[in-house]
């Protein structure tokens, strides 16, 4: 009860003020997520903190600023930042991986990153097609909350990182990954 009205109290309130419908949705989604997450609302605070302090810098990077969320995820549980995706430049993964170390607050980083690869098949459509089945998975599979699995598709090799409850559920989610149609490699980050 205590973590519902720690939820009103930080979300929805500041939103009633504001009478925006749009912003309620995406409250809505943010307070379900929150629920259904592993880590605590001062946790999720944190990370959120963390995360929106590396997109900023990134942002006032001149060498990564020109990297587009669809190049480069950011992700953060607990302190540990995952950041995923590809790179055309050697600098940027190099520059990336020290801003985020030296952001207060982080307790680890992991990267999979990869050079862009220009004459590779695996193209977008092809890697976001692989995160909608590998979600479409999940979600089918009553055991996992998919909502706690991050799913990042760069050149057709799939990284899973997020929060689960047990290495069963882990060994699963690895499972459904692998017997999707057109990926390469799965590699996972869960804990």
């Amino acid at each position: 009860m205590k973590k519902i009205i720690k939820i009103i109290t930080f979300f929805i309130l500041p939103l009633l003020s504001c009478g925006c419908s749009s912003i309620l949705t995406t409250a809505a989604e943010h307070i379900y997520i929150a629920a259904v997450d592993r880590r605590d609302l001062k946790t999720i605070l944190n990370d959120t903190t963390i995360k929106l302090t590396i997109v900023n810098k990134f942002h006032d990077d001149d060498y990564i600023n020109s990297l587009n969320s669809l190049d480069l995820s950011i992700e953060c549980y607990r302190g540990h930042v995952y950041l995923v995706g590809e790179y055309d430049k050697p600098v940027q993964k190099t520059r990336a991986i020290k801003i985020v170390k030296d952001i207060e607050g982080v307790k680890g980083v992991t990267s999979y990153l990869l050079p862009k690869n220009k004459g590779d098949i695996c193209g977008i459509d092809e890697n976001l097609a692989i995160m909608g089945r590998v979600k479409a998975k999940l979600i089918g599979d009553e055991d996992i909350w998919s909502t706690n699995i991050d799913v990042k598709s760069v050149q057709c090799n799939v990284v899973l990182y997020g929060l689960v409850s047990s290495n069963k559920n882990i060994s699963k989610a690895i499972e459904h990954a692998k017997n999707v149609k057109g990926v390469r490699t799965v590699t996972s980050f869960l804990k």
